[in-house]
This record gives structure tokens, sequence and C-alpha cells, in this order.
């Protein structure tokens, strides 16, 4: 089985974009979401994934994730997924051995920027770099999945 072990946190400064190594444009839906798990499609440029991960609240998770052909996932983000769409930049900054995924939302959710980092055990110590904030792991808020659902732009 695959886990997914992760924590997510909020920025407290631009820094982080100076050290950027990388980054990708990523479209991605979900086909389903129940109490128990959801199913995502991620178009990651030139490449499409099919995703299932447990809906358990916390750094560790159950994850699948498999690839599949680009017109398949487009056609599925066009007419099966549910509306608005995740839109987003992902950037890549490696910190202290660990690479942090910064998400820069668009559309529905702009405004929104979220840092996340995997790690390989639950008790596993980070060093946070200066420009990260609050940790919001466990507020289900900022899951992709709930985006879709309240999306950003509509918080009070």
């Amino acid at each position: 089985m695959a886990i997914e072990i992760e924590r997510k946190f909020l920025l407290c400064s631009d820094e982080w974009r100076s050290q950027v190594s990388k980054k990708r444009l990523m479209r991605q839906g979900y086909l389903s979401t129940n109490k128990n798990a959801s199913v995502r499609v991620r178009l990651v440029e030139d490449k499409a994934q099919i995703n299932i991960k447990s809906a358990t609240l916390g750094m560790s998770r159950s994850e699948y994730e498999y690839e599949i052909p680009v017109p398949d996932a487009q056609e599925m983000l066009d007419n099966l997924c549910e509306k608005p769409l995740i839109e987003k930049t992902r950037h890549y900054v490696i910190y202290a051995g660990h690479e942090w995924e910064i998400d820069e939302f668009t559309g529905d959710n702009s405004g929104l920027i979220v840092a996340e980092v995997e790690l390989n055990d639950v008790a596993e110590k980070i060093n946070k770099p200066a420009w990260v904030g609050q940790e919001v792991t466990e507020d289900k808020r900022y899951y992709n999945v709930c985006l879709v659902q309240n999306p950003y732009i509509e918080w009070a």
C-alpha cells in the first residue's frame, strides 16, 4: 500500500520565490469524493495521472497514482469532473534536504498559496524555512478536494 506523509503550511513572505528550482502548471479535477476516498484526475503539462487518496485528515494518508493518456485526462477534466477545477502553478524549492512544493492557485482559488513538504516518516523532523508560516495540515479547508466545494474566493 502506498502512503503519503506530508505537512501543509501557509506562507508568511515571498522570499521563497528567489529559491524556486522549477515549476509546473497543473490542472486537476475530482471524479468522485466520499467519506472514504477521492478520485482525482491531474494534468501536469504533457503528463496525466489518475489518483485515489484516502479521505483521512492529517499528515498520513493512503494514496495510489497511475499514469493515463493525456487526451483521456483532458476529456475527463472537461466533461466528467466536478467544477470548478483546481488550477495552480507548483513551484519547487529545495531547503535543508527536503523538496518543498509551493502551490500558487489561480481561478476560483486565486490568492491562495500553500507549501507542502513530503516526509518519509510521521516523526521526521524538518527545518522550516523563514518564509513558512502557520501549519494547516489538520485544516481540511486547505485540501484540494475541499477547495472544489468551497473555493478560496468564497472564504470570508
